[in-house]
């Protein structure tokens, strides 16, 4: 029988989380009261305490000041989304972020991302000092939640390295008080990556490939952040962002990482709507790694996504953030065939009543006059979106719930929910196999793969339709098919390649970083910009300066803190 990890025993543990580290020069010296220290562990049971709370900090995160979901990041950075809300100075640092001026080392959140992630990291570090007092007679669960611990470890080094590239490598065989001794330029590019890749090959290596308690990470788990971590390595770039090289060897360590997943338990779900609904389908066969939410825990009002308040409409509640571009919902604009518009898609805006279009899109994106989340009895209107003139009518779905789920809960002005945000997902794999195979030369390999996740696009309509049973738009998605639809070859397999990867995972956090990682991000930003200043108001200074834009600033909080360790970012 599988469990979920116990969240009220997370959000207890959380009232008595750890010291964390100090930021800029402010240090606390005294222990407060109700504070668990390291050398006050004697017994197994708590040491797993330890390892709960390390967990637990996956979801210690803010609305604004620092969302784990990474959606200023990845998605309203990139031409997936416009930052919404009431308007430009409603959480304005996002703003900055979206057309790239203004972003300075001394802006919070950055400051506040670094710090909580850093702080997830000390409770991994931690975790794994209590765990190596114990012999494996002592404690039989040892290696597992050692795993579990580097896995989570890897975890929070991924998101640090794709955020500000630049970042001190700390492990637990420092003492907190050697952290700020630490320089982030200690460690290369491509030797910060290898010490991530270390931590999940090691969780591959010892993990369980099924675990009791759904949330805790698995084998499965391990090897597929395996193959995102070694993917994003293999493309080699040098000081200023600009990918210079490709390496083919750590391309054949993603394949080989993927392998180990596909054919597993894990799949991609029947229809695509399945992976972003709660109830009997949380943590389904494409759900590979997530965070795990709770309400009614005993602790205030439970473990909720904070990441994803603001995203939930005006017309649900508040705030209305992450409103998807008029470039994106062009984007699942197919041809008369079925096929992607790769080079035409944003000429014109799609008519939704002539157009055919991706499915993937009325999952993706709402907008005026179609069911919410697939009930039909709740139609978004126009009065859903706060700010139309400057940001338009789309809402983003994904993440949100519908008002009818008990998952739902109100947290006046907000509105929260219990569903687990999925951070990595079996057509994931898929795509990163893909990828790795075009790069070496190998498109036709890739072929299948790609198809598969079109032919799931195709086959989801079930759920799009109005209370009168009609769909909400002519939908229509073919496979490839080399010699009748396209022509396929490294070039255009690639084209395609990154034309799924957007359509399959819009506004999931990812889009950005893709950009970055492939090295096209000023290409792309600059021409997104460029059309978008006709559109929206908010983009009419907007420019992605190559070299720069590509990372976030080292914060300026912690290089004071670091007192020289630290160097910033080029362009900061």
């Amino acid at each position: 029988m599988i469990y979920k990890i116990d969240m009220k025993k997370i959000s207890i543990l959380y009232l008595m989380a750890f010291l964390l580290v100090a930021q800029s020069c402010n240090r606390l010296e005294l222990t407060p009261k109700g504070i668990l220290s390291e050398d006050q562990i004697s017994t197994p049971k708590d040491a797993e305490g330890f390892v709960i709370s390390a967990y637990s900090h996956l979801g210690n995160d803010h609305r604004s000041d620092y969302p784990f979901s990474l959606w200023p990041y990845g998605n309203v950075r990139s031409d997936d989304a416009y930052k919404g809300g009431r308007d430009a100075n409603d959480v304005q640092n996002f703003h900055f972020l979206e057309n790239f001026t203004a972003v300075r080392p001394d802006l919070n959140n950055f400051s506040q991302l670094w710090f909580r992630a850093y702080s997830g990291l000390r409770r991994t570090n931690e975790g794994l000092r209590i765990l190596g007092k114990f012999t494996a007679a002592e404690y039989p669960q040892k290696e597992i939640r050692t795993g579990e611990l580097r896995f989570l470890r890897g975890y929070w080094y991924f998101m640090l390295k794709i955020l500000f590239k630049n970042i001190p490598y700390i492990d637990e065989t420092l003492v907190n008080e050697e952290y700020a001794l630490v320089s982030n330029r200690a460690l290369s590019n491509d030797e910060l990556w290898n010490k991530i890749a270390e931590d999940f090959s090691f969780a591959a290596q010892v993990l369980p490939a099924e675990q009791p308690e759904v949330g805790r990470a698995n084998k499965i788990a391990a090897y597929a952040y395996l193959a995102k971590t070694r993917l994003y390595q293999a493309y080699e770039q040098d000081e200023k962002h600009s990918v210079v090289n490709i390496n083919k060897q750590r391309l054949q360590e993603v394949i080989d990482a993927a392998d180990k997943v596909i054919g597993t338990r894990y799949g991609l779900e029947n229809d695509f709507a399945n992976a972003f609904l709660p109830g009997t389908y949380e943590n389904g066969k494409e759900s590979i790694f997530a965070v795990q939410f709770s309400a009614n825990d005993g602790v205030g009002r439970g473990r909720l996504n904070y990441s994803d308040y603001l995203s939930v409409p005006q017309g649900m509640g508040c705030c209305d953030f992450q409103k998807p571009s008029q470039n994106l919902v062009n984007a699942f604009h197919t041809s008369n065939q079925g096929m992607p518009l790769f080079d035409t898609y944003n000429a014109v805006n799609v008519n939704f009543s002539a157009d055919f279009v991706d499915p993937r899109l009325d999952h993706t994106v709402s907008r005026p006059g179609n069911p919410w989340k697939y009930e039909t009895t709740i139609v978004v209107t126009q009065g859903w979106s706060r700010a139309p003139a400057i940001y338009g009518y789309f809402n983003s779905l994904k993440e949100n719930v519908a008002p009818t789920c008990d998952c739902f809960v109100n947290v006046d002005p907000y509105r929260g929910n219990t569903k687990p945000r999925i951070i990595l997902r079996y057509a994931d794999i898929l795509l990163f196999k893909a990828e790795a195979l075009i790069e070496l030369d190998r498109p036709d390999e890739a072929l299948p793969l790609i198809n598969q996740v079109r032919e799931r696009a195709a086959n989801s309509t079930a759920r799009l339709k109005n209370a009168a049973g009609n769909p909400l738009s002519i939908y229509r998605v073919e496979t490839y098919k080399p010699g009748v639809n396209i022509t396929w070859n490294k070039t255009t397999a690639r084209e395609a390649l990154r034309f799924e990867r957007r359509l399959e995972f819009a506004l999931e956090g990812s889009r950005f970083f893709d950009l970055v990682r492939w090295g096209i991000a000023d290409q792309v930003m600059n021409s997104y910009l460029d059309v978008e200043k006709t559109r929206r108001s908010i983009y009419k200074d907007g420019k992605f300066t190559k070299g720069r834009d590509e990372y976030l600033p080292v914060p300026q909080s912690q290089m004071n803190f670091a007192q020289g360790a630290y160097i910033q970012n080029p362009g900061y």
